[in-house]
């Protein structure tokens, strides 16, 4: 569609022409953006007739804050309204990729949203003002520099003229874009670094915010799903009579490897399921345990270092002639828990999804396009001819990166012929998870008589999680040359060891990839999440062993790198480092980079009955500029709480090749009761922000863990910790 033809219908259409610019024009960081670009109906700011400030929402919402941290980016250069400021969510389209995670994919993890947006929005919101403060000017026949955007209005400021943005809008929508156009100075912010109410609060509070399982469809059917109980298992045997005996029952459908109950009710289904005759062929993984587990990663280990992810001096020789510190730590299966169960509702008749999802549109050779991809192929379309409509996420941590449950329901559906809403049970979601993986550390390092660190060699042995999503058709050496896989070596999982930024004149990181057959995913912080675990205790081990204090042996670790110390001592500082504390209570500390943040951490800790007791944490954090302090807090405080879970009570067992978990009796998270008094304090910084959603997780479970090394005198090599 050319450029005026997308005017006039827009026109036509609503009334009242709509001024548009999309991100993909505002990308390229001042270059002429493309013509078909531009005016795209795809754009994520629309400035209509009426004067109606729309930003387009392109991030899952799921607790963390973004329909209020990405508005602001545009609403701070455009100079819109911020109380008169509408949000919608984006559908999926490619033009919604995430560029920090992979171009063209439509996702929202790796702490990325406002570091993608940082620069996008800030752009296309100045672009907009521009082109409006420009429409004004020349409507008035003033010149340009003496007009400025104010408050969702252009005003003249020798005349004190004052027009809406509305009324410019259509004269705006004719001008060229400009190829470059000035962004605020840091000084003239009014909105960014402000702690604005969230635009979501009032909806939440209130109960009008819409999640998944709150979805209605007219004549929406309910389903429940059993599903084979070990990995790889199919349907042997299958009598559904019983099942299909029972009021408001409609289908019950073999899938091969699950069984799907259709009913008027949720509850219906749920009953019915419960019904069924079924036995299982439980395939070859029926023998998995965690001992065969175990006993198959160090086999791995044994045989191979795996490849090389980090190299300098020459680590294995010095570690030949010096004192040598040697330990393994070790990590489990964790499973997300997310608080709202998947859940999905497909209408098979007009090709829509709705959906708690963090991956809504991708290419199809990755991971078959996100739900969009999938939910098109699921009911023979094309991706145009699908919709995702993507509601809150009642929790996300990275399990809903995955569309398994998309596309089940897709499957399910299409067979009713009607919308159906396939609801998992928290059972389901307990077994039937993709976990965070199972991980082996072996280190050794050497510290001189000076205590400064000399060499440290590291083997990290676990489960891939990038292999799942590289495509199948892409040769190995192609892979092995770059992404994900370069050099045989799964990135996520050595992120955290292999760019350390201590500074260790012989490093050596080396990586296998151990896939035992457990689904394994990614989980809030991926492989930061066991990486910081293994390297912060096991720098305290070489603290001791050199004789110094661990704050200290990490400032000599940091030294060049000041802005790095400055976060280590400003957690130090306020935790009372050094200071003495009560009876019976001890203090650990880890610091940590993780998503382009720097984070340390101290806990003070005592025992209880036996168990570790966590009183207090102080978090540092230097996050880069922050948007929204108050959202940039709460979500470090909620790190922190995700990950003390996992430190002290988390764990995912396998049996027969069945988890043994199945909700929250036995797969525990920190209760009120367990949550520690949290205090976060930001490093003032104008540098490009950092990621915020999973930073605070990676230090809590060391700085716990060396605290309970100085309050017991045991070192804690495994999680979660018992004592």
């Amino acid at each position: 569609m050319q450029r005026r033809e997308f005017l006039s219908l827009t026109a036509t259409a609503t009334g009242g022409l709509a001024l548009a610019v999309s991100v993909a024009a505002c990308r390229n960081d001042g270059a002429a953006p493309a013509e078909g670009a531009v005016f795209a109906p795809d754009a994520w700011i629309r400035v209509a007739g009426d004067g109606t400030v729309t930003v387009v929402l392109a991030r899952s919402e799921m607790g963390q804050g973004v329909s209020t941290a990405l508005p602001m980016l545009v609403a701070e250069e455009l100079e819109a309204d911020w109380e008169a400021l509408r949000v919608e969510q984006a559908p999926a389209h490619e033009a919604y990729g995430n560029a920090e995670l992979q171009a063209g994919v439509m996702m929202t993890g790796g702490s990325s949203s406002v570091r993608e947006a940082w620069e996008p929005l800030r752009r296309a919101g100045a672009t907009a003002r521009t082109l409006l403060i420009a429409a004004a000017a020349a409507e008035w026949g003033v010149p340009v520099a003496e007009c400025r955007a104010e408050q969702g209005a252009v005003l003249h400021t020798r005349s004190e003229r004052r027009g809406g943005f509305g009324e410019f809008a259509a004269a705006a929508a004719r001008l060229p874009i400009p190829h470059k156009v000035a962004l605020k100075d840091p000084k003239d912010w009014r909105l960014i670094g402000r702690s604005l109410p969230r635009r979501d609060g009032p909806d939440v509070v209130t109960g009008r915010a819409i999640f998944g399982l709150d979805v209605r469809v007219p004549g929406m059917l309910y389903a429940s799903v059993e599903r084979a109980p070990v990995w790889g298992g199919s349907v042997k045997t299958l009598d559904s009579t019983a099942a299909l005996a029972l009021p408001g029952v409609r289908h019950v459908f073999d899938l091969g490897d699950r069984v799907a109950v259709v009913a008027d009710r949720h509850w219906q289904a749920l009953q019915a399921r419960r019904r069924l005759a079924v036995t299982w062929d439980d395939g070859p993984l029926a023998s998995l345990s965690d001992a065969t587990i175990g006993a198959r990663m160090r086999e791995l280990a044994d045989a191979s270092e795996g490849g090389v992810a980090r190299n300098e001096g020459d680590a294995p020789s010095v570690l030949a002639t010096g004192s040598v510190l040697e330990a393994e730590y070790e990590v489990p299966f964790l499973a997300h828990a997310t608080m709202e169960p998947m859940n999905c509702t497909i209408d098979p008749r007009s090709g829509e999804m709705w959906g708690p999802t963090q991956f809504q549109d991708g290419p199809a050779m990755i991971d078959g396009g996100g739900a969009r991809g999938r939910l098109a192929s699921g009911l023979g379309r094309g991706p145009n001819h699908a919709k995702v409509h993507t509601t809150r996420l009642g929790g996300g941590f990275g399990r809903r990166l995955e569309i398994d449950y998309v596309i089940e329901a897709t499957e399910v559906a299409r067979r009713a012929g009607v919308p159906v809403q396939v609801v998992w049970t928290r059972e389901d979601d307990m077994r039937h998870d993709v976990y965070r993986p199972r991980v082996l550390h072996r280190l050794k390092a050497s510290v001189d008589d000076s205590g400064r660190l000399l060499a440290w060699q590291q083997q990290i042995v676990a489960p891939s999680i990038a292999r799942k999503y590289v495509p199948r058709m892409v040769p190995d050496l192609v892979v092995k040359l770059g992404g994900p896989l370069k050099g045989g070596v799964d990135q996520s999982t050595v992120e955290g060891a292999a760019d350390t930024p201590y500074k260790i004149p012989n490093l050596r990181v080396t990586s296998l990839m151990a896939n035992v057959g457990v689904p394994v995913g990614y989980w809030r912080s991926v492989g930061h999440s066991h990486t910081a675990f293994a390297v912060e205790c096991f720098v305290d081990e070489l603290a001791r062993k050199a004789g110094t204090d661990p704050v200290e042996f990490r400032r000599q670790l940091l030294s060049h790198l000041p802005r790095y110390r400055a976060v280590l001592d400003l957690a130090a500082e306020r935790a009372g480092w050094g200071t003495p504390l009560p009876a019976g209570h001890a203090r650990g500390v880890a610091f940590h980079e993780s998503f382009g943040s720097r984070v340390a951490e101290v806990a003070e800790v005592s025992l209880e009955r036996g168990r570790v007791r966590v009183h207090r944490v102080v978090c540092a954090a230097d996050c880069g500029t922050v948007v929204h302090p108050d959202l940039v807090t709460a979500q470090l405080e909620g790190a922190i709480i995700f990950g003390l879970s996992a430190a002290l009570f988390g764990e995912v067992n396998v049996e027969g090749g069945k988890v043994k978990q199945s909700n929250f009796h036995d797969y525990q998270v920190a209760r009120m009761s367990d949550s520690p008094r949290i205090e976060v304090h930001l490093l003032p910084s104008i540098g490009l922000p950092g990621g915020v959603g999973e930073v605070g997780t990676p230090p809590i479970a060391p700085a716990v863990a060396n605290a309970v090394y100085a309050l017991t005198g045991r070192t804690v090599r495994r999680l979660p910790i018992r004592v």
